[in-house]
């Protein structure tokens, strides 16, 4: 069953992945405002965001355009990964490296089966 409008197809696309305008706008690189107008319909959804769209969170091109297929060209995203991945991005380079060492050291410990005594 296609969806009718533009507007209702993102905004049912930005609840399905479970996140907010901002984060979703963060990972096409837009403005929220821009967005925002695009999901109430007072300005168009042009080609390169249609590209921009399905790249990032693998949606359907002929979905987004027309309502008509499945929402997703595959499996969805993993949103959690996409969200911790934006957060990396915003830290100080001395974050990233305790963070990296950090995770560096779980997978460690899960690797040698000790992931119970982390309890």
């Amino acid at each position: 069953m296609a969806v009718s409008s533009v507007g209702t197809r993102l905004k049912t696309l930005r609840k399905t992945l479970g996140i907010n305008q901002r984060d979703f706008c963060r990972g096409i690189y837009i403005s929220q405002g821009y967005y925002a107008q695009m999901e109430s319909e007072t300005r168009e959804m042009n080609s390169r965001i249609i590209e921009l769209i399905s790249a990032k969170y693998n949606v359907n091109k002929e979905w987004l355009k027309t309502g008509k297929g499945e929402m997703f060209g595959g499996e969805p995203p993993d949103t959690d990964l996409n969200q911790l991945i934006g957060i990396y991005q915003e830290l100080d380079p001395l974050f990233r490296e305790y963070i990296s060492l950090q995770i560096k050291q779980l997978l460690a410990v899960q690797k040698k089966g000790k992931a119970g005594s982390l309890k």
